[in-house]
């Protein structure tokens, strides 16, 4: 009996023994001492941080935000009040018609590529399907555009007969999770699908949008001719709602983030439209109480020359070197290097526009937003825009001015730029 209680106790000791041999046994990949202590584990073995190609660092900071000078409306939708911003990147100029083309482009042939089917269509070893971008489509071919007959113009909607591309159904499909919304589910009841916001947003600008701004005026050729011709590539996009410009946002992480997937790096934050704070605070470009992004409470220089573009005295559009908008990157940066952040084309930002927003919102990071539905009223569609464009008077491209524009329509003066966050520093 004796005998026996020993054997099983020498069995349960080499097993012991055994079992505490693999759990301190070499790490597989090396890269953690074995020495039983706490080191913990990187989500990535990678960290890198470079400068997003076209963007400019605004790093964290306090200013004042509000009006820096006379609120002229005594409309006090902007009260004055110290607040403090995280470090970000931003554009340093408003998305061109070039660098939205390249979204339109985007979207259009993954619909080409869908109804063309293989070789355009390749499939993952798990069964889903997506698009060979290695193998370029080719539009001017005559059996292509058959192929493509769910996307061209109807008969009846055809110049001489001409087959176009229907840019109506030229579509983005946008799947987002809502953070704001989950934040509000503590107990996890409710399922993570009922958080993720799917819709499909027109992916082209409404060029329209300049014969219909303004009645009784000639401006067919920018109607016709704007987003199109190539003398334009690298002025402003404009006839985008703030529907299409959160989705151009979107499609530039994906892209970015399928970049940094097949480098094997850590991902990024998603590009956005920034807070009303965050464009308020780039546009002083560090001067706190200027009441205009170059510093001075002044529209020229010293040699008399104008220093945005906008509609100067009583309505000499060209004086200041263009009749309608101007190249993106026209005049002199701020001390920040973000161009026309005054003048040239108003910007969407992300933040919901409400005339008492100032006396509730906080002052770390300041923003109050609001993901309206279609079937919401007007005035919660309201989204605050920032910098007036050629065709206001000086007083809004004052730093501080606040306006709005509805989420679902579109301007020939309202454009846009993207921001993304900023990690912490990785230390050296």
């Amino acid at each position: 009996m004796n005998n026996r209680l020993l054997c099983i106790f020498a069995v349960v000791s080499l097993a012991t023994t055994a079992t505490s041999c693999k759990l301190l046994g070499k790490n597989k990949s090396g890269s953690l001492p074995n020495d039983g202590q706490l080191h913990g584990v990187a989500p990535s073995n990678k960290y890198t941080q470079t400068k997003p190609p076209g963007m400019v660092l605004i790093p964290a900071g306090t200013f004042h935000m509000g009006p820096s000078d006379e609120d002229v409306n005594y409309a006090y939708t902007a009260r004055n009040k110290q607040v403090s911003i995280s470090g970000f990147w931003m554009d340093a100029t408003e998305i061109t018609n070039n660098e939205y083309r390249q979204f339109t482009n985007w979207v259009k042939d993954s619909i080409s590529a869908k109804l063309l089917g293989a070789p355009y269509m390749k499939q993952t070893p798990d069964g889903i399907d997506y698009v060979d971008w290695k193998k370029p489509i080719k539009y001017g071919d005559r059996g292509t555009i058959e192929k493509l007959d769910a996307i061209i113009l109807t008969p009846d909607n055809r110049i001489f007969g001409k087959k176009e591309i229907d840019t109506k159904k030229i579509v983005y499909h946008s799947e987002v999770f809502d953070y704001k919304a989950a934040a509000q589910n503590r107990d996890n009841s409710i399922p993570r699908s009922q958080f993720i916001v799917k819709t499909d947003i027109p992916a082209y600008p409404d060029s329209l949008c300049w014969v219909r701004d303004f009645a009784y005026s000639y401006n067919e050729p920018m109607a016709k001719q704007y987003y199109n011709h190539p003398s334009y590539g690298n002025y402003p996009v404009v006839g985008v709602t703030w529907k299409q410009a959160t989705a151009f946002c979107e499609w530039r992480t994906h892209i970015f983030a399928s970049f940094l997937d097949s480098k094997k790096k850590s991902g990024a934050a998603d590009f956005r439209l920034p807070t009303e704070a965050q464009w308020e605070y780039a546009a002083r470009g560090g001067r706190s109480q200027s009441s205009y992004p170059w510093g001075g409470p002044y529209l020229r220089n010293k040699k008399g020359c104008l220093l945005a573009n906008f509609k100067p005295g009583r309505g000499n559009y060209p004086e200041d070197g263009g009749l309608y908008t101007v190249r993106a990157d026209a005049y002199f940066p701020n001390d920040f290097g973000l161009y026309n952040m005054a003048g040239n084309v108003a910007e969407w930002t992300s933040s919901l526009y409400y005339e008492g927003s100032y006396n509730f919102q906080h002052d770390m990071n300041p923003d109050v937003r609001w993901n309206a539905k279609d079937s919401d009223p007007p005035r919660m569609k309201r989204k605050v825009v920032r910098g007036g464009s050629w065709k206001d008077v000086a007083y809004f491209l004052q730093t501080s001015t606040r306006s709005y524009e509805y989420q679902d329509t579109s301007k020939s003066y309202v454009g846009f730029r993207c921001v993304i966050d900023l990690p912490p520093a990785k230390k050296r």
